[in-house]
């Protein structure tokens, strides 16, 4: 899939699933063509039927009966300055990416399906080398332009010449050739040394943008601009007051209303997204009816703010909704391009002065558990010591690896006691810093054999954050580190974290239950020139097992490499993980509707969930809105 470019994530927003980049396989649906060519409306992972076979009627999830119309009104803070969500440049606005589809798209209650979305059906060979997608012919635009093969073609040469650094690299290294067979057939050529399984579903992962209007607007993928440009989506932007809110409509025109795929989904008329200074503002917000929804991150604000009067009114209610996803890697991560980072004992010795078990019972009233792995409550996190399966994978490479890592089991974040400040991790860290010549002078602080001062500037645009930070820094401070928090406005912090120019900041790291090439993007050397590597990692044992990851041919060879990449990273120690919870923490005007059943890997509330106009009348005459 092409990922946009990332942004503080402040807003949940309608994303394609992270297992989209995954290997192709036979689905439930397929049927074989003469020479073996694989013709289907579905592609799977590693062999398994897909979920849904090619007669099915709607996702199990989706009330099919979903009424449409009314508002899906939520927020988030800052600033935005663009509709282009694929640059690095600029600010995007929320949700800038909704007006656009790709070829394919997968379901939320399974793991490796993609589903034709924009093709009725593709085909491919065995060896996977190269695919076909037979378009719909009713495929539109929302201006009402036919989307076309021309259209793909367009897309792929606009990402590769156009894309961000570290997806450009990807897609070059897979695709040989695009070319258009008919107005409505369009053939991806693999190159012979890509990674197998990845190729299908990098193709069918790709948006389509219209060739027209780039043509005749002259814009270019690599800037920022208010106009959004046209997609074939079923929301398009209906109007938006810079800095304060953003409305997007749904297309009465959308081509694939009727689609069975579609069924039950993209309900609402409208939705509005208000912009806010702070997180702080944002609340109010919600308190006074200035929107409607909110996805809760705040565990104080989940255990004691919700005693306002639209909660008390019965106006709005508070729900948890099970998370069967894998939490997103929340971390504070080092900034691996400064030399005074460089050395392992300092990043080990930093960690040891977060206090999780302090920061849960203290500030976020036992709601979280901590994150240890990259594919943290899944059983591809790694443990123990290594298995022989994954000796094999990391013997060639032990020259490359941290000290000792293939004799122990995985690191894990450090445990601390239920003080503030832990004095043994304290005694700890202050032997790391002693060894990597980092020594406590008479006025505490602690300098190296240059006279350079260790200063460690943690860099944060929410306020929110500064009761977790705060202790951080004064343990900091406790061993001679010199220790503060920046906190800056959003402008200012997107700046600074694009030309990386920070020493550590807060950031999410995803991964997902069937890993593909997007770990080069989050993890490899293809991403340091943008904004998904954030802490720079460029290691040569890392690239090599995600190369080995890429090229698992079942979901045990799978494993095993996501195990063995999973160990490495761990022992690089270049984060401080964060925590998760497997619930989603929401609140809204009792105007929503979710289906009862709901899936297990989306909260859904731009997708799935619909507007019970009558509650809505009921809200409004009672004075629940501004």
């Amino acid at each position: 899939m092409v990922r946009s470019a990332r942004h503080t994530p402040r807003l949940s927003m309608l994303r394609p699933m992270l297992a989209g980049l995954l290997m192709a396989a036979l689905s439930g649906g397929m049927a074989l063509a003469e020479g073996d060519v694989i013709v289907s409306n579905s592609i799977t992972t590693f062999g398994d039927p897909a979920k849904y076979g090619p007669d099915f009627q709607h996702f199990d999830y989706v009330n099919p009966d979903a009424p449409k119309g009314g508002e899906m009104s939520m927020a988030t803070f800052g600033t935005f300055d663009s509709f282009n969500p694929y640059t690095i440049k600029g600010d995007a606005a929320a949700l800038a990416s909704i007006g656009y589809e790709n070829m394919m798209e997968g379901s939320a209650d399974e793991v490796g399906s993609l589903y034709c979305l924009i093709c009725s059906t593709i085909e491919y060979p065995k060896d996977k080398s190269w695919v076909i997608f037979n378009m719909r012919p009713e495929a539109k635009f929302s201006d009402g332009s036919p989307l076309t093969a021309d259209d793909v073609l367009f897309t792929y040469k606009l990402f590769l010449e156009q894309g961000l650094p570290s997806f450009s690299t990807v897609l070059a290294q897979f695709v040989e050739k695009v070319e258009v067979l008919d107005p409505h057939k369009v053939k991806y050529t693999f190159k012979a040394d890509s990674p197998v399984r990845d190729r299908v579903q990098m193709a069918g992962g790709m948006l389509v943008v219209s060739k027209a209007w780039y043509e005749k607007t002259g814009a270019k993928l690599d800037e920022t601009r208010m106009d959004p440009g046209i997609g074939s989506g079923p929301y398009m932007l209906d109007r938006y007051d810079v800095n304060q809110r953003i409305i997007y409509k749904r297309n009465p025109d959308y081509w694939g209303k009727d689609l069975t795929i579609n069924k039950g989904r993209y309900n609402f008329d409208t939705i509005r997204v208000e912009y806010f200074g702070d997180p702080t503002a944002s609340f109010e917000g919600f308190k006074s009816g200035a929107y409607a929804f909110r996805n809760e991150n705040s565990s104080k604000n989940w255990a004691t703010g919700y005693d306002f009067k639209a909660i008390n009114s019965g106006w709005a209610k508070k729900e948890e909704i099970a998370n069967g996803d894998m939490p997103n890697g929340q971390s504070f991560v080092f900034n691996l391009r400064r030399d005074k980072f460089k050395d392992i004992r300092v990043r080990e010795a930093i960690s040891l002065l977060f206090n999780f078990e302090w920061s849960n019972k203290t500030l976020f009233y036992g709601l979280y558990a901590r994150i240890n792995s990259f594919w943290e409550n899944s059983d591809l996190a790694a443990t123990g010591l290594p298995s022989p399966e994954e000796m094999a994978l990391l013997e060639p490479l032990k020259d490359k690896l941290p000290a000792g890592m293939l004799d122990q089991e995985p690191v894990t974040a450090p445990v601390s006691s239920d003080n503030q400040l832990d004095r043994s991790n304290v005694r700890k860290a202050s032997k790391l810093l002693d060894d990597a010549g980092w020594v406590a002078g008479s006025d505490g602080m602690r300098r190296n054999d240059k006279g350079e001062t260790l200063k460690l500037e943690i860099l944060s645009a929410d306020p929110g954050f500064d009761r977790v930070v705060n202790p951080f820094v004064e343990n900091l401070r406790k061993v001679g580190v010199d220790a503060t928090l920046s906190r800056i406005d959003d402008s200012q912090y997107t700046d600074r974290t694009r030309s990386f120019d920070f020493d550590m900041i807060t950031d999410n790291l995803p991964t997902g239950f069937e890993p593909g090439s997007g770990l080069r993007q989050y993890f490899g050397t293809e991403g340091l020139k943008d904004a998904f590597n954030s802490m720079g990692l460029s290691d040569p044992a890392v690239d090599a097992l995600i190369t080995n990851v890429l090229n698992a041919q079942s979901r045990d060879d799978l494993k095993v490499s996501v195990h063995a990449l999973d160990r490495v990273l761990r022992a690089i120690r270049f984060w401080v993980p964060q925590w998760y919870k497997n619930v989603n923490t929401v609140a809204y005007y009792d105007m929503y509707e979710h289906p009862a059943n709901m899936p297990p890997f989306s909260l859904g509330n731009l997708d799935f969930w619909w507007y019970n106009a009558e509650k809505a009348d009921k809200l409004k005459a009672a004075g629940a809105f501004k």
